[in-house]
């Protein structure tokens, strides 16, 4: 399998088809706009305290000032993830699984100095990924294939450190972990920013389940993630609950000309409890 692999050879059910033709389609504003801010196009959330002060002054600049501040919001969010991977030589391979335009790609690179491949199942994103790569010269060490995170045909052991964005929810966590297990190298680390619903809650939630509509995804129970992982020689390191972290974007988000209409149901679930924001750091073991 190639960066130009046939399409039936990645997507390999019609919910994958039907993912990758929504994310083919998508020109979401607030994915765009805030990836014009410094030319890192993000496709999760974003945690820290707002500067509220963006909502003030001259009307003119307003959307502007949200702009910024959002995507700096998104960009600490992605910091964070990086932070813990650990310490990876230049002569490293990350693995960003479920990569997006390649934002948190090229801060890894950046970071980093190592390889880093990206992999997603929209068509779409992958060339523009790559063409953001042409346009910052690091096409020779960021490189973004239309693959499978689930079933990729990288080399077993061929990656010191692997990541999921907000991209967990779209696939079974069993095949996942399946794989990401056997193409880390022993000791390699494993770090995922997700939602997740809580078990103490019961079934999803109303919120919850109208998040997995709008994003035609599936949001997994907490546990699901942890069973997981032990069925897979993955063993937490560290887990961080970013719930009250990212609460003040979806607020500041809720007030911004870049509102999308889903903003109030992830206040509602992550409010009444119903909704988890998690990073998890995982060992290869």
């Amino acid at each position: 399998m190639t960066a130009t692999a046939p399409t039936e050879s990645v997507l390999a059910s019609a919910y994958q088809r039907s993912v990758a033709d929504y994310w083919n389609a998508e020109r979401d504003p607030v994915n765009l706009e805030l990836g014009k801010v410094s030319g890192t196009y993000h496709h999760h959330y974003g945690i820290g305290e707002p500067d509220w002060s963006v909502l003030e002054g001259p009307e003119e600049t307003r959307a502007e000032r949200l702009t910024a501040e959002l995507h700096r919001l998104e960009t600490a969010q992605a910091d964070l993830l990086l932070e813990h991977l650990g310490p990876i030589p230049a002569t490293g391979r990350l693995l960003d699984a479920g990569s997006g335009r390649g934002g948190t790609s090229f801060m890894a690179n950046l970071r980093f100095g190592c390889q880093v491949t990206g992999v997603s199942i929209s068509e779409e994103q992958v060339a523009f990924a790559n063409e953001q790569a042409g346009r910052r010269a690091v096409a020779d060490k960021v490189t973004f294939e239309f693959r499978n995170m689930l079933n990729t045909g990288f080399a077993t052991g061929s990656f010191d450190g692997i990541w999921n964005n907000e991209s967990t929810m779209y696939v079974n966590l069993d095949e996942l972990f399946a794989e990401h297990s056997r193409l880390l190298k022993p000791g390699g680390r494993y770090v995922c920013i997700t939602g997740c619903y809580n078990d103490v809650y019961g079934l999803p939630s109303r919120s919850v389940s109208q998040i997995n509509t709008h994003y035609i995804c599936d949001i997994h129970p907490r546990s699901a993630y942890f069973a997981a992982m032990a069925a897979h020689q993955l063993v937490p390191i560290n887990v961080i609950d970013l719930t009250q972290a990212t609460i003040p974007y979806w607020r500041l988000r809720a007030r911004s000309h870049l509102a999308t209409g889903i903003e109030e149901a992830f206040l509602n679930a992550y409010t009444d409890g119903s909704f988890h924001y998690l990073l998890i750091a995982a060992d290869r073991i």
